[in-house]
């Protein structure tokens, strides 16, 4: 394969829903620590997010949600990140991301987006006049020696990644709450299908595992038939 294996992995409702709410105010790793009944088990999440890829891509909207463009500069991980984004990071978030990445990689159409006047040992751009997440894993198998790499971005991009065939694994942990409004962010968002003719962008899948967590929690790991 010419790409990296990908698994997406994220942490959801068991209605689907990956944020609090439509606003971007509200955010899962903000808001479920403070409800009682679910931030008993959600650790757990956490615990298993360290365990996995050692490169993970997600989207610049998801990074200043959960606020790294004010952040206090973290410690530097083994792990090597890929963020998407056009216009959501500024100079202090990707001076973050660079101290937290073993490699940062920023994928953008952007061409006056704050990266380009930066410089750092471990600070790659990828430049698209239009976004191709196929020819972006292309890139990451071949010019970074990337094999393998976590999905973790919000439900629109989830949303191309599965329309365009790019998706080898889900695994999800499903938290103990309902959250409910047809805005608010899904697993996988984007356009929905219209005719008979697209149900080949379906993503199917063969369950793998599912392992019953403490405090109500559930994990469900797939691999994606076609």
């Amino acid at each position: 394969m010419d790409r990296p294996v990908t698994t997406l992995f994220m942490l959801m409702s068991v209605d689907g829903k990956i944020s609090t709410g439509a606003s971007d105010d509200l955010d899962v790793d903000k808001d479920l620590p403070k409800i009682a009944g679910v931030k008993e088990g959600l650790h757990q999440y956490y615990e298993i997010e360290q365990t996995t890829d050692l490169w993970s891509l997600n989207s610049g909207r998801v990074q200043a949600k959960i606020g790294i463009n004010t952040a206090k500069m973290p410690n530097k991980t083994p792990v090597s990140f890929v963020v998407i984004d056009n216009k959501y990071l500024n100079e202090h978030g990707i001076r973050y991301l660079c101290a937290l990445s073993k490699q940062f990689v920023l994928v953008t159409s952007n061409e006056k987006h704050p990266a380009f006047d930066m410089e750092a040992d471990n600070l790659n751009i990828i430049y698209q006049n239009e976004l191709s997440l196929k020819d972006v894993l292309a890139e990451l198998r071949s010019e970074y020696g990337c094999e393998r790499i976590t999905v973790q971005t919000g439900g629109t991009l989830n949303g191309l990644f599965l329309r365009e065939k790019l998706l080898d694994y889900i695994d999800v942990v499903v938290a103990p709450v309902l959250i409910g409004g047809k805005d608010t962010s899904t697993l996988i968002d984007g356009k929905s299908l219209l005719s008979e003719n697209e149900l080949s962008g379906l993503g199917v899948l063969k369950l793998q595992e599912c392992i019953v967590l403490e405090n109500s929690y559930l994990r469900l790991r797939y691999k994606v038939i076609h």
